[in-house]
């Protein structure tokens, strides 16, 4: 028999408290209010206080409404038909679809145990350059892709969704606008892609606290489907937008804020999403990529900050395309020795250059006499930046590595690209 709680002592924003006994942290609550049922989510235990968010927000609870708490944390499907589906942050049908009640399991427990992980080794193929050649993306690696307002990061997210090499796509959406929830629906849709994907969208007219649900019903469901030995690539955007909801609640609970206001657990908060990347051993993979918008471009930025130090490498959507310096994948270096043997020296050699190729824009730009060296550095600059670093790119790493070689090879000498000589005997182009 469930104890009713006929009192409710405080209301703050989408928050409420009552008095109770024998309740755990995240369970889950269901508030009788005069317009109907809904359902919170334990957020703090002190002593007796009990603080709930209610999921759907408060507008139309009374204090002495009832609250009873159901002895089980929010739960989401795990079932297949989750495939080609579209859900809010509470994981309720957005299709218009029916409810999936099904195979249900709770969101936001605790990460793999380190001994059940696998060394990453596989390569994710994009179909873009400057990821599959120059920061290749790993199964089971935890990325995020540093941007500003403006810039094309969900374009960008919406293609890696057609093109990754990966069994299936959930995309985490935070705060989206309608327009660009549309845009994702629509586009995988059109290319084929929905049918292996899963969205849970929150757009920014929803609930505030359905946004803090989104990263944990992504990867609940994740780590449901890898365990059958899916390669699930989980891409969230965006995750500033899910820290200003933390930011919003903690404030509403008039907790002692930290760094520019955000709560003083923050780091906690990202890490215990992020460290759901996972190679299982005999089953499959978590890979997690996810927007993080830096205000004002500034990366010291608590939320840019805090998640630079748990996640392995970054890439930086600048001016409509991947920053060459900057972007980095620490784990890039576990797969492009095995993908081909010139892949590793085209990397390294063509970055070099367009480092020389940046330094004598700045020579030029102060009128420095171009030498004749200078000359092809900046000719290659221009076709490196429109033939590999332009987004409208597409084409598969051998293509891409083919591609490097093709333009080293129009521009300068065997003996001027510092390269081996049995790589060049190999894979220099003949004239």
């Amino acid at each position: 028999m469930q104890k009713v709680y006929s009192q409710i002592i405080q209301i703050a924003g989408d928050v409420i408290t009552v008095e109770a006994e024998g309740v755990f942290y995240r369970e889950l609550a269901q508030v009788d209010t005069q317009e109907g049922v809904s359902l919170a989510q334990v957020i703090r235990l002190d002593g007796k206080r009990v603080s709930l968010q209610v999921l759907a927000g408060s507008r139309g609870i009374a204090t002495d409404d009832k609250v009873r708490f159901l002895k089980q944390p929010v739960m989401v499907s795990s079932s297949e038909h989750l495939l080609g589906r579209i859900f809010t942050g509470s994981g309720s049908p957005r299709d218009h679809g029916p409810a999936l009640t099904n195979d249900m399991i709770a969101i936001g427990g605790p990460s793999v145990n380190p001994a059940k992980r696998i060394v990453p080794k596989n390569m994710i193929r994009t179909g873009i350059p400057m990821i599959d050649i120059f920061n290749s993306l790993v199964e089971s690696q935890k990325l995020p892709i540093f941007s500003i307002a403006g810039e094309p990061y969900n374009p960008l997210l919406a293609r890696i969704a057609m093109q990754a090499e990966v069994d299936m796509i959930i995309l985490g959406g935070m705060g989206l606008k309608y327009d660009d929830y549309l845009f994702f629906r629509d586009t995988l849709e059109a290319h084929g892609a929905l049918s292996k994907s899963i969205l849970f969208i929150h757009t920014a007219s929803d609930p505030t606290v359905e946004c803090l649900l989104v990263p944990d019903m992504c990867l609940a469901v994740a780590e449901q489907f890898a365990l059958k030995g899916k390669k699930v690539l989980v891409l969230l955007s965006d995750m500033t937008n899910f820290c200003d909801a933390l930011k919003e609640i903690a404030i509403t609970m008039e907790q002692i804020p930290s760094n520019r206001g955000y709560p003083g657990d923050l780091y906690s908060q990202l890490a215990s999403r992020y460290e759901k990347a996972v190679d299982f051993q005999g089953a499959g993979s978590i890979t997690v990529l996810a927007v993080t918008t830096m205000p004002g471009d500034d990366v010291t930025h608590p939320v840019p900050d805090n998640t630079g130090y748990i996640t392995e490498g970054q890439f930086y959507l600048r001016g409509g395309h991947i920053e060459p310096f900057g972007s980095l994948s620490r784990l890039k270096q576990q797969v492009n020795g095995r993908t081909r043997s010139d892949h590793r020296a085209i990397m390294d050699r063509m970055i070099q250059l367009f480092a020389d190729y940046r330094e004598t824009l700045e020579k030029q730009s102060m009128g420095f006499q171009m030498s004749a060296w200078d000359q092809k550095l900046l000719q290659y600059g221009k076709r490196f930046e429109k033939e590999l670093m332009d987004l409208s790119v597409n084409i598969p790493l051998e293509e891409a590595l083919d591609l490097g070689w093709k333009i080293l090879s129009s521009i300068f000498e065997p003996t001027e690209v510092g390269m081996k000589e049995s790589l060049i005997k190999e894979y220099w182009p003949k004239k």
